[in-house]
């Protein structure tokens, strides 16, 4: 298993779009998304736990005018998505390697304009609690880091990491906008750009239905 990633690691530590430990952005983009990386003063919109970057790079290419920053600490999902973005053109995405732990080391407060959450790992054991991308320590995160106003996106196929996070969401001082638990038979499908993963698509496939929210950092 190892050797069949080596390649895609290899193509990380070339690719200009990959943001890893042992390049020189890697310790200095903090608070300079826009000036060192991408050149412009373009809003920054985050996927976190972005996997094989599926809504990285389709809301890239959606939205030339806005800057896309693809993070996971997996390597080689990061490489799947870098490589779709070099082959589209996508000169508006960045893929940074790391723990969402950590985000204050590579994030400026209210420097984020918006955030994406998809289909993160549901962490379904209570001692796995504190793991979950919607706990309140990793939505404080969130907050330094996102404008006040900023939008907040959340989906899941997992209805009871929804319910909880339905609970954190707000209690962390987001304001819960729009919600749906059957996005593909609601009016909010719209809201995702026809754009959908691949365990998505199998998680529709076996029955599944998908929750959404939409809500603004309230500061």
């Amino acid at each position: 298993m190892a050797r069949r990633k080596l390649p895609r690691f290899q193509y990380n530590a070339e690719s200009e779009n990959v943001v890893e430990r042992g390049k020189e952005l890697y310790t200095t983009i903090k608070g300079q998304w826009r000036e060192k990386y991408f050149k412009n003063s373009n809003p920054i919109v985050l996927e976190l736990a972005c996997g094989k970057g599926e809504y990285t790079t389709g809301l890239a290419k959606e939205f030339p005018d806005k800057n896309f920053i693809g993070i996971d600490i997996k390597g080689d999902r990061i490489a799947r998505g870098s490589k779709r973005a070099n082959d589209w053109g996508l000169t508006n995405v960045a893929f940074l390697r790391t723990s969402m732990a950590f985000l204050e080391e590579f994030f400026e407060d209210n420097e984020v304009d918006e955030i994406w959450l998809i289909h993160p790992d549901p962490q379904p054991r209570d001692k796995e609690e504190r793991k979950r991308l919607t706990n309140s320590r990793y939505l404080g995160l969130y907050k330094k880091i996102l404008k006040n106003d900023g939008d907040f996106f959340f989906k899941t196929d997992n209805y009871p990491l929804f319910e909880y996070s339905l609970e954190t969401i707000p209690a962390a001082g987001f304001e819960v906008l729009r919600q749906t638990t059957d996005l593909y038979t609601s009016p909010l499908l719209v809201e995702h750009y026809g754009i959908e993963t691949h365990y998505e698509r199998l998680f529709v496939a076996q029955g599944y239905k998908i929750n959404y929210l939409a809500s603004k950092n309230r500061k």
